[in-house]
């Protein structure tokens, strides 16, 4: 297979591309590296089209792995005909790998292996070659042999039956064909073990679906109502085709001798062997799509929540809320330095409403907070009543925000937490988190296991290794898009970056607490285990702000700073006009691009995103999204009514919907079919974890909690 070709038409991309993109993949370039610093090599593919095309790299390379181990086993079996090789060579998946192989496997000792043992293969021969003029019966006497086991005419047409079931279940062509069908004409069905006991799969008690409508969250919801031993699933075929086809291919002519014993054989052969095998198959390859697809749903939605704009400059407030052991505080400055934390008993059993108040206020004056940051946990409630109320009685220009606080008992439990805040409980710890999360959430979120920020939907009944490797690339190039302050940036965040390991993460923070804070990024090259090949991965994403060399604090790589040096003095500039801001028009000054880039001895993209970066240098993307929304009133649940139209942020993205948060501690649903007018196949057509978005609330159900929005509100 030209895996390269294939590649090419599957990623509807130029075959160049993907030679230059494989290449550099394989010469230990990470995506984020390739995607930002080697545009001109593979023609601007972006960090989406090159973890695609790594992902298939991978499975198309073990494809091929794997059709050399089965070649070379079955050579040396000296079976191997120029037609089963051709078919293996031109298979497109491991699947069908796997079924032209499988007459050739090494067998347990099977029905069929036994009965061939006692020599019973030329009787199953002569049934299959359906030429005999004599019964079966009588042909099966000569096989009779007691030594053998074989004690009776009965138990050597038994045995042969087993030999040709078995012939039937290995046999490729049939095998596809039968699961071809059963994935275009079967149904998959389910029923409750009790139909009595209440559970949330309770849809599920009488459900019926075909096979090829069945969508991914269906199939998670099933498998998990079967893991649980609440439903019953089966997948129920098209039988009567499967067996017409099954006899149409084995039985040929009408030998009355033959015929009802092959029909017997292969009823046997499908419901015995081949049924369990195809259904087994068919569930996990629904399952993997199932994952597939979940998995990147998790991914955009943990983008856009790690994207989310920070809010910098702003002593925050941390607010953990909790009953019984008490609300944790924790002041956090501009910087994320924790400045003081308290402890407040305002909710049940104590309800010390003043003396909670009072200790806000004072931490408020002190510190000058202008935000308060809510967890939106057990509690979380009742604290926004209280801040709501307080707020009224102050005079100073305070906001709360209510935040997810998914994943912050993770952290403050770790052991990252315990040697960020030796002296904390795991509550002051989580209280700190919540704060930070509002100042610069990427920063403080890849502190978490990205499964924990729960974002997503069945998480933990996926496949766990590729549910990690999927999100640690998502983590890894938001990281990368917005670049960190190399003399501030925790090894949490560093270990993220092109390039960087865990250890090196490490040692970064160890050279900067030994060294003091890095000057430029030369100085990079000092740190323990940091090689040339590292730095160049890691260089242009790490920003040094106030150092030597203006062009450290852009994401102009160092590589190219000679350009960069050269465009400014060709244009009249000099490096501290980068700092000072003096470049916004820069790219009106270059008439020709192709002659300037060929005169600086870069490529015309290249020069475009160094002008690009001179002009706004270190720019963050993620100004360019939505700005969270800060209250500083209460709405409850029983203040809604239908009709009513409000503004809220999307929390989660799920196959059916999307869940907003209104302001009220229950977030509403909105379904696929309220988004738009138009048909869309999938909720995030139209909206991502952070939008802001306007919707209108149809029903408000206060016993179950469920609020029912739509955004089809003109």
């Amino acid at each position: 297979m030209d895996i390269i070709a294939k590649l090419a038409t599957e990623l509807e991309v130029k075959k160049w591309q993907v030679e230059a993109a494989v290449k550099l993949i394989d010469e230990g370039n990470t995506i984020p590296f390739i995607s930002r610093y080697r545009k001109e090599a593979t023609g601007t593919l972006n960090d989406e089209v090159l973890r695609n095309l790594n992902d298939r790299l991978t499975y198309l390379r073990n494809l091929e792995e794997k059709k050399e181990q089965v070649l070379t086993t079955i050579e040396e079996q000296g079976k191997l005909t120029e037609e089963l090789k051709k078919q293996i060579l031109e298979a497109e998946t491991l699947v069908v790998v796997e079924d032209l192989y499988r007459p050739y496997r090494p067998k347990r000792r099977t029905r069929a292996t036994i009965a061939k043992e006692k020599g019973l293969e030329p009787l199953a021969n002569l049934i299959l070659l359906q030429m005999t003029k004599e019964p079966i019966e009588k042909e099966a006497e000569a096989f009779v042999n007691p030594e053998k086991e074989v004690d009776s005419v009965q138990a050597a047409i038994e045995g042969a039956k087993d030999i040709i079931a078995e012939y039937i279940s290995d046999e490729a062509d049939y095998r596809i064909y039968i699961r071809d069908i059963t994935m275009k004409k079967g149904m998959i069905s389910s029923t409750a073990k009790d139909e009595k006991a209440e559970s949330v799969f309770e849809m599920y008690y009488n459900f019926q679906e075909p096979v090829s409508k069945l969508a991914g969250h269906r199939v998670l919801a099933l498998n998990r109502g079967e893991n649980e031993k609440i439903l019953t699933v089966k997948i129920e075929a098209p039988e009567e085709d499967i067996l017409r086809y099954l006899k149409k291919q084995v039985i040929k002519g009408n030998n009355e001798n033959t015929r009802q014993i092959l029909e017997d054989i292969i009823e046997d052969s499908y419901k015995r062997l081949i049924a369990p095998a195809v259904e087994r198959e068919i569930r996990n390859d629904l399952t993997e799509k199932a994952e597939d697809g979940a998995i990147k749903v998790f991914g955009k939605n943990l983008e856009q929540l790690l994207m989310q704009p920070p809010i910098v400059g702003q002593v925050v407030l941390g607010w953990d809320p909790a009953f019984r052991t008490g609300c944790k505080l924790a002041v956090v400055d501009g910087t994320g330095k924790v400045l003081d934390t308290a402890v407040i008993y305002p909710t049940a059993p104590q309800n010390k409403v003043a003396e909670a108040k009072s200790t806000v206020k004072k931490l408020i004056e002190k510190y000058n907070i202008s935000l308060i940051s809510v967890g939106n946990g057990t509690a979380s409630r009742e604290s926004e009543m209280i801040i709501v109320d307080m707020l009224k009685e102050i005079k100073a220009n305070v906001q709360y925000i209510i935040v997810n606080e998914a994943g912050a008992s993770v952290y403050s439990a770790s052991k990252l937490a315990t040697e960020e805040f030796p002296n904390f409980d795991v509550g002051q710890r989580s209280a700190a988190s919540i704060a930070r999360r509002l100042q610069d959430p990427l920063a403080e979120l890849v502190k978490i296991d990205p499964k924990s920020i729960g974002v997503g939907q069945y998480q933990h009944d996926m496949n766990q290794k590729k549910l990690s490797e999927a999100l640690g690339a998502v983590v890894e190039d938001s990281v990368n898009k917005v670049g960190v302050d190399l003399n501030t940036a925790s090894a949490s965040l560093l270990e993220y970056i092109s390039g960087i390991s865990k250890v090196i993460a490490k040692n970064i923070v160890l050279y900067r607490e030994e060294n003091g804070r890095f000057e430029n990024r030369s100085e990079l090259k000092k740190v323990a285990k940091l090689g040339p090949k590292a730095y160049e991965q890691c260089a242009g994403f790490m920003r040094i702000q106030g150092g030597k060399n203006p062009l450290d604090a852009t994401s102009v790589h160092p590589e190219s700073y000679d350009a960069a040096k050269a465009l400014l003095e060709k244009l009249g500039y000099k490096p501290k006009d980068i700092v000072e801001g003096n470049l916004s028009g820069l790219s009106k000054k270059i008439t020709d691009y192709e002659k300037t880039a060929e005169e600086l001895s870069v490529g015309v993209i290249t020069l475009q995103d160094i002008v690009k970066e001179l002009e706004k240098p270190a720019r963050d993307p993620r100004d360019e999204m939505p700005k969270p929304i800060l209250r500083t009133d209460v709405l409850e649940m029983k203040d809604l009514t239908p009709g009513m139209t409000l503004k809220g942020t999307v929390r989660n993205v799920i196959d059916f919907g999307a869940f907003v948060d209104i302001g009220v501690h229950q977030d509403g649903l909105v379904h696929i079919s309220q988004m738009t007018d138009k048909f869309i196949k999938h909720p995030l057509e139209v909206v991502s974890v952070g939008d802001i978005v306007e919707v209108k609330v149809m029903s408000v159900d206060l016993s179950k909690k469920r609020i029912q929005l739509t955004m089809k509100i003109k």
